[in-house]
Parts: C-alpha cells; structure tokens; sequence
C-alpha cells in the first residue's frame, strides 16, 4: 500500500542526500494507464537494435541485451527523486554514429564508444554536483549551440538518405509513413482536429507508434520487410556475451587518446542534452500549476547526476549509442497532460513516470512485442530520424538570434555534419571570433527572440 500524500504537499520519499529515493507501491500508487501506454510505446525504444548492429555490429541477441540494461536504468530517476521520463539524447546519436564511424568496426570503434560515453557521465556528473552546468552553456555564444543542433539535424537526414542507407532499402514503406507521420506530429491542421475527436487525440498521445506500427503492414504491402512471424515467451537477450566480448573486459580498456579525441563529441552531446533539462522543468511547472495538491521538485543538478552516472554505468557494462538522457519529451508530455487531470486519474506525477518506464522494460522482455516489430526496425529507426532531423533543423534555426548567427550555425552545421563535432566546433570558434569581435547591438540585425526547447522522438 503506497503512503498517502497530504494535499499541497510533496509525494512521500526517504531523504539520501541529494537524493529522494520513491520505492513503487510504497511511496507512489503504481498507474496501470501509464504502464499499458509504455508497453506498447517499447517499439519505438527498439528502434535502437538497429543502431547497434550496424555501427556496432552486435548480433540481435546482444543488442537486445544493451536495450534492456538501458531500459532498467530508466527506472532511475523517478527511484532517486526526478519525476521524468528519460530517453535518448536523440538529437546527438546521428553526431555519434558519424564519430565511431572513423574507427575501424570492432574493438577499436567499441573503445572509442565506451571513451566517448563515460567521459560524458562523467562531465554531467560533477557538473550536477558543483551546479556548474547551467552557467557553462550560458556562455557557449547562440551561433555555436544552433549550429550544433543543426548539424545533428543534417546529420540525421543524411543518415538515412545517402545511396545505399535506409531509404535505398525500403523506399515505399519509409516514403508512406513518414508522410504521416509528419502530418501526426507537426501539421497545423492535425493539431486544429484531434481535440474533436477521442479516436484522434489518443492517436496524438502515441507519438510516433502509430506510424511503427503501420509500418508493420507496408512494409511486406510493398515486398520491402517479411510479415512478422510472432513468436510467443520471453526474450533471451545475452547478457554474458555483452559482458565479455563487447565491453571493456573484452575489447580492452580506451588508450587516453581516445578520451581526447571524443572530447568535442562529448561537448556537442551535452549542448544537446542541456535543452533537455530546461524543457524538463518547464512542463514540470505547468503540470504543477494545475495539481497545487502535489509539490513537484525538479532540481537540475539532481538530473545531472542521475543521467550521468546511467552514462558511466552503461559506458561500463552496455555501451550504447542512444546515449543516457535526462527526457523523452513526447511521452513526458503525455504524463504532464494526464497528471492535470486530477488526483484520481493520476495520484502522483512520479507514479505516472516510473509506470511509463515500467511498461517499457516489460515490453522489452515479451517476445510477441519484439517479434512483432522486429522486420521493421529499420524502418523505425528511419523514421526516428528524420522526424529528430525536422525538430532539430527547426529548433537550431531558431536558436540563432541574428542574421549572423544563423549564417555561422549553417557553416558549423554543415562542417559538423560531414567532417564531425571536431572540425565543426573548431570552425565555429573561428568563426565567432572572426565576425563577433568587437560587435555592437546595435549592428546586430535579430531574426529571433527566444529559442524553442528541443523536442525529442525518444
């Protein structure tokens, strides 16, 4: 039985420094609504597999075991005191699939990735136990952040559309529903009709799973995925093949030259992520301005140090390229949307998010849900992509906030985009100091006023 909460006053925990360790069934009322919406939503975390086996080159199996470690440690901020929902540090992946690129495939690209991803933890880290993080990207010039983000944009869709990629592969399946997908997720005329109608507003709370799902159907339509032969039981992700031949204990431990190499990866990444945060703490407010009944702590410093010991932690045992980030904005959208129906639809916000991340971990263990979605991972993943590839493109311009900025950001982006973060920040740098030194205001031509958060597919 979960410990009642006093109306208007903060969900029941135990104080661990600067930890508030909730426990499910004890210190929050477990949301079946949300554990069933996170169940199937787990396809769209799968479309990480993918990702792995081909820049990896880890078998199904253990890609398999890499999603699910991953997925247990999402169940860890809303246990150590953040009422969100992690995901992917999305807009970043298609940055780092260009990085490991340049190592050999193997243990030299496993290296690079488990240098790349524990200097990261590490960074987030000690920058949430010194508060250090927002005054550091404070200082990081406008032009440089939205060059970074538009260059993950390009990124992205080059991924998925240079000749022999994904697009190459399944030309109709992909064409179809990213078509409607970007009608569900961005059309102006979606968004004036879905509150007429149940049917269609469920279909918005989805995200992007209605169009992973359709892609189920298309795919074998068209000839470009076999039909899914569901299988029914558990699924055996292999654990002890991750451990010894894909971590450290099997590659070998990163050389130091690969910790500097990554450090301008590293950097990009946590611009990236850092939007995250901010977005966290906004749809946290308004949540809590419709439920006084519940005090919301969300403390940045606090995610900072939850999202950068999953990085260590992975970087450890599961080296992952979707990285370990602070939000999945789509579905924390959800959750806040539910929440502020009322206490009866859902007692805690820190119920609704762990019940979420639940059903996802679960999801990962069923073999009919795995099965089901497995000939269409590559699809998912295209279509993950490229809708990241539009939020990204669209928030970086708008990052900018004068002509010149945005006239930086495209170089940056277009450097980082086919060279990588190290060509793209040193090109900025110059750049920045080249056309910034001693500007005036009153020579700045502003396009923008204020920047949108970063929204993410996962």
């Amino acid at each position: 039985m979960s410990k009642k909460r006093v109306s208007g006053q903060e969900q029941p925990y135990f104080p661990v420094g600067p930890f508030k360790i909730r426990v499910p069934f004890v210190h929050y009322r477990f949301e079946w609504p949300d554990y069933l919406q996170g169940l199937l939503m787990c396809a769209v975390c799968l479309g990480a597999v993918p990702m792995l086996q081909e820049y990896l080159g880890m078998p199904f199996e253990v890609a398999m075991a890499v999603v699910v470690l991953n997925g247990i440690l999402y169940s860890a901020h809303v246990f150590l005191g953040d009422p969100v929902i992690p995901g992917w540090v999305t807009p970043a992946i298609p940055l780092l699939m260009l990085y490991v690129s340049n190592f050999e495939i193997g243990p030299e690209r496993m290296q690079a990735l488990i240098a790349f991803e524990l200097s990261l933890g590490i960074l987030a880290f000690l920058l949430g136990v010194t508060g250090l993080g927002k005054k550091i990207v404070s200082i990081i010039p406008n032009a440089m952040q939205s060059g970074i983000i538009l260059g993950s944009g390009f990124a992205a869709i080059m991924v998925i559309f240079k000749e022999g990629a994904r697009f190459d592969m399944f030309p109709f399946s992909i064409t179809i529903c990213i078509g409607l997908g970007f009608y569900l997720l961005f059309s102006n005329h979606f968004k004036s009709i879905q509150n007429n109608s149940n049917l269609l507003k469920f279909i918005a709370n989805l995200g992007i799973l209605p169009v992973v799902l359709l892609a189920v159907f298309i795919g074998p339509i068209f000839g470009e995925t076999p039909w899914p032969a569901i299988e029914w039981g558990i699924t055996r992700p292999a654990f002890g093949a991750l451990f010894t031949e894909w971590t450290f204990l099997g590659v070998g431990f990163p050389p130091l030259s690969m910790f500097i190499s990554g450090l301008p990866m590293v950097f990009s990444a946590y611009i990236i992520l850092f939007g995250d945060m901010i977005q966290s703490e906004a749809l946290l407010k308004d949540a809590a301005q419709a439920r006084p009944d519940e005090i919301i702590d969300y403390d940045p410093n606090r995610s900072h140090m939850i999202f950068g010991l999953r990085n260590m932690i992975m970087s450890i045992i599961g080296p992952d390229l979707t990285m370990c980030g602070p939000l999945w904005a789509a579905m924390q959208v959800v959750i806040c949307e539910r929440f502020k129906k009322g206490r009866e639809t859902m007692d805690s916000i820190n119920g609704g998010a762990a019940s979420f991340r639940f059903g996802t971990l679960t999801g990962y263990l069923l073999l009919p849900i795995v099965t089901l979605v497995k000939p269409i991972l590559g699809i998912a993943l295209a279509l993950t992509m490229l809708i990241q590839g539009f939020v990204s493109v669209k928030v970086g311009v708008l990052k900018a906030r004068t002509a010149n900025d945005l006239g930086i950001a495209g170089i940056i982006a277009a450097v980082l985009a086919t060279r990588g973060a190290a060509w793209g920040l040193a090109v900025g740098v110059v750049l920045c100091v080249l056309i910034n030194i001693g500007n005036k205001p009153e020579y700045d031509q502003v396009i923008f006023e204020e920047p949108e958060p970063l929204e993410q597919a996962s």
